[in-house]
């Protein structure tokens, strides 16, 4: 049976766990160390964190508090927008080691493949940055390399001087967001999908059809939205500062949602709204 340490095998081999706990929009000090000492105690083996989310030290200070070796622990990071570009990668790498005291990544993504201060040439800001990913990777410092928030066009451009593709690109995928070009387009080329914002930044709560099926199964909306997640073969990383919640969305491998209920939550389209267009974004 899964379980929480159950993992995905990544193109190059490494393996990730098939859930994350993720720390977007949890502030850093006080909340974020308690909660990701929880997330650990409660079994969770994969932290995902980014340079934009100001909470890298607490999230490194929570690991090193938790007790469990840091081997045991799949951490994650991502690139700022504002750190495109070869040496600003090398130079805020180091940053992110030092803040989450440890001496390599497990998975280093870019953030967002068209920030506007390099909306005039993303193309070749995203082609240097990425040199520096394949280094940091070559070097062993990374375990896995990839991407958030890409569309097609963006890993097409990545492609034409990337000597490795992306393992992972991290997209908003939730009930009513299925983004099947970019789905599609993983999947043709080997790399793994992490849906963030899982439960819709909480708007999936307001669903009836969920509240339908979670009384079905005798469970939440939350463990209803992780578990379509998990059968679509996408990796979750659902946020909670609440320690009774963070417990509940590990509650996710007895039970089993039906062909039915999948094409029923499939067809919620736009429930929780749709995701940003990072050609577009003002960040």
């Amino acid at each position: 049976m899964e379980n929480l340490t159950s993992t995905y095998r990544l193109a190059n081999g490494y393996e990730i766990p098939v859930v994350g706990f993720g720390t977007w929009q949890t502030p850093d000090g006080d909340v974020a160390v308690a909660s990701v000492k929880e997330a650990l105690a409660a079994g969770y083996r994969h932290i995902d964190t980014a340079q934009g989310y100001k909470n890298e030290e607490s999230v490194g200070q929570a690991i090193k508090e938790s007790g469990i070796p840091r081997e045991e622990i799949f951490l994650t990071t991502k690139l700022w927008n504002t750190n495109h570009s070869y040496d600003l990668v090398m130079s805020s790498f180091e940053e992110s080691l030092e803040k989450l005291q440890t001496d390599y990544l497990d998975l280093f993504l870019i953030h967002w493949p068209n920030p506007i201060t390099f909306r005039e040439n993303w193309e070749k800001a995203n082609a240097e940055t990425w040199r520096a990913f394949e280094e940091l990777y070559e070097a062993g410092k990374i375990k896995a390399i990839g991407v958030s928030n890409f569309l097609p066009h963006h890993l097409d451009a990545l492609a034409k001087t990337a000597s490795i593709m992306p393992m992972v690109n991290q997209i908003f995928l939730a009930p009513g967001e299925l983004q099947p070009e970019v789905v599609d387009y993983a999947r043709q080329h080997d790399m793994i999908l992490e849906a963030y914002s899982p439960l819709g930044t909480g708007k999936i709560f307001d669903v009836p059809e969920m509240q339908t099926i979670a009384e079905a199964h005798g469970k939440t909306i939350a463990q209803i939205s992780l578990r379509w997640s998990l059968q679509h073969g996408f990796l979750p990383l659902p946020k909670s500062v609440t320690p009774s919640r963070i417990k509940e969305n590990t509650e996710l491998f007895d039970f089993e949602l039906t062909e039915t209920e999948m094409a029923q939550i499939d067809s919620l389209d736009g429930v929780v709204g749709k995701a940003k267009n990072p050609d577009t974004t003002e960040f």
